[in-house]
């Protein structure tokens, strides 16, 4: 076979699974690993893809997307060799694949979507024939989104149900009146389309390059 014909057989996913895979069996510090013990690398990892994104090249894109997929891959290893309910990486992408067919009847169904909001409809109400179960708007919300996130994302949930907290009136005195006032700016920020979280970080990046132009002095 030919240089040529081995590349185009190439499954570069197919060898990162199997990479995973040897990874697992042969060095002694993965081999402790749990589910538990990944989160707060799955957490960092997923930080600094966000990073990449908003102020990253298209080659730290690239690593980034790469270093979470390894944390799937890593969390579908270890599950492959539970002893009660394993499950593999295929597992999990046949499972992910039937969800977004589900989900996008306008694209593999008979349904119309033609604006956005269309789209929106559709995908909430397949989730929601997915999640009868649930007893509340906000089950499946994490809450170990960061805060801001999580504030912006609860006050969607929370209008589902006509619960609309109302603005401070005056400064904050305490804790609990800031954390009105941050709820405030945040229920501000979703009026407007704007992003809560990434203003911030946007705003931080900007005191970052404050502080290194200081320090340089």
């Amino acid at each position: 076979m030919t240089d040529h014909a081995r590349e185009s057989h190439r499954d570069p996913l197919r060898e990162a699974v199997e990479t995973m895979h040897a990874v697992r069996d042969r060095c002694v510090w993965t081999q402790q690993i749990d589910h538990a013990d990944l989160v707060p690398y799955l957490q960092e990892e997923a930080a600094e893809l966000v990073d990449a994104v908003e102020a990253g090249t298209r080659a730290d894109l690239k690593e980034e997307l790469g270093d979470l997929l390894w944390q799937v891959l890593f969390h579908a290893e270890i599950a492959s060799r539970d002893q009660t309910d394993p499950f593999d990486i295929d597992d999990v992408a046949a499972a992910l694949a039937e969800k977004m067919v589900r989900r996008h009847p306008h694209v593999f169904g008979d349904a119309v979507a033609t604006t956005p909001e269309d789209v929106l409809v559709h995908w909430n109400a397949a989730k929601a024939a997915e999640k009868r179960t649930r007893t509340s708007v906000l089950d499946g919300v994490s809450m170990h989104m960061p805060s801001l996130a999580l504030a912006q994302k609860m006050l969607g949930k929370a209008r589902q149900v006509g619960v609309a907290p109302e603005p401070p009136s005056t400064p904050p005195a305490d804790e609990a009146g800031l954390g009105d006032a941050m709820l405030a700016l945040v229920v501000r920020a979703r009026e407007e389309g704007w992003d809560a979280e990434r203003a911030l970080r946007q705003r931080l990046r900007t005191l970052a390059g404050e502080v290194r132009q200081a320090e340089s002095r």
